[in-house]
């Protein structure tokens, strides 16, 4: 478990009441992911790794060594890191702002190599990051749906079309799919051409895959996992829980200085599925956001422990984790 603002990693053992600081890497570590003797750690500049055993109470700073350098720079500086039903690591990255000509393409400086899904292919030593979904303006969150194998996230949409337009995305990603930002928009019914970047978008319109889903905009999806089977619910085996972080967007146009209680409030949701297909999206945990606005918690990372519980951080002024007890 990281603390971006720290520069810690925690362990939390059995009954996850109490953090342990597992080690210290500062700059941002941002997410965690685990392969056979080894825990990989996303920061903003690159993917490090180290060895790491089950129950391992501690890791040498180090003994922590970059595994692969990451386009940097400010601006959507979360990395999120994961590792594939086929065994390959995977980390979303999002371009700098609004509308920053980034994109995950071979005609663009290392640096500007941003806003979508990179798979890391190691031989001999040498790691190199390959595109694999592009045209993502800020996917912090992703998974692969157990039923299909099929690899989805979350998507937040730009900020200079009001507090309507454009809706956030949970997308189904595949090799080489291209999601549109920050050139071109789906408005819900349809993709458009968005003008605030000037440069010629690197591929058609017609390329442009459409979400599997949406949620309303200016709501900021994070984190997202899908549901084991066995764990939570079994009615909701094999959905992909989302968290919504609630951004700071009013009504009517968007802008920060309107009435807080306008603002999107923050909450967990289910995108439901059948047979492997994204279907609706559901509520499921609500009630973070008062009646004047305030926010007791804001969702931003989920996980199923090995105890079939949801737990979910919140980076608000009640920082922790909370955990969702499963039903039986």
């Amino acid at each position: 478990m990281p603390d971006s603002k720290s520069g810690k990693v925690y362990r939390l053992p059995p009954p996850y009441t109490k953090p342990e600081v597992l080690v210290q890497v500062g700059d941002y570590p941002h997410s965690v992911a685990f392969r056979q003797g080894e825990i990989l750690i996303a920061r903003t500049e690159g993917v490090y790794h180290a060895p790491y055993t089950l129950g391992q109470s501690s890791i040498a700073r180090d003994g922590v060594t970059l595994l692969a350098a990451l386009p940097s720079g400010g601006g959507h500086d979360s990395r999120t890191v994961g590792v594939g039903p086929d065994g390959l690591v995977y980390v979303s990255l999002g371009i700098q702002s609004n509308c920053s000509d980034q994109f995950l393409g071979e005609s663009y400086a290392f640096n500007e190599r941003r806003g979508g899904v990179m798979v890391l292919h190691e031989s001999r030593g040498k790691a190199s990051w390959e595109p694999f979904a592009s045209g993502l303006r800020n996917p912090v969150g992703f998974d692969w749906q157990p039923q299909t194998g099929m690899l989805y996230a979350s998507n937040n949409g730009p900020d200079h079309l009001g507090y309507d337009q454009p809706p956030e995305y949970f997308s189904k990603l595949t090799a080489g799919s291209f999601h549109g930002m920050p050139w071109f928009q789906y408005d819900g019914k349809q993709v458009m051409r968005d003008d605030c970047v000037a440069s010629k978008p690197p591929r058609p319109i017609t390329d442009v895959t459409i979400p599997a889903a949406t949620f309303p905009a200016r709501n900021a999806p994070l984190g997202v996992t899908f549901v084991p089977k066995g764990a939570m619910d079994t009615r909701l085996e094999f959905d992909a829980v989302v968290a919504l972080h609630g951004s700071w967007g009013t009504q009517p146009n968007g802008g920060f200085m309107g009435n807080a209680a306008t603002r999107r409030p923050p909450k967990i949701v289910v995108v439901r599925f059948q047979n492997g297909q994204a279907q609706r999206v559901d509520d499921l945990i609500s009630g973070f956001q008062l009646p004047d606005g305030k926010r007791w918690a804001r969702p931003a990372g989920v996980a199923f422990g090995p105890d079939g519980a949801l737990y979910f951080s919140s980076d608000s002024d009640t920082n922790g984790l909370f955990r969702l007890k499963r039903v039986r």
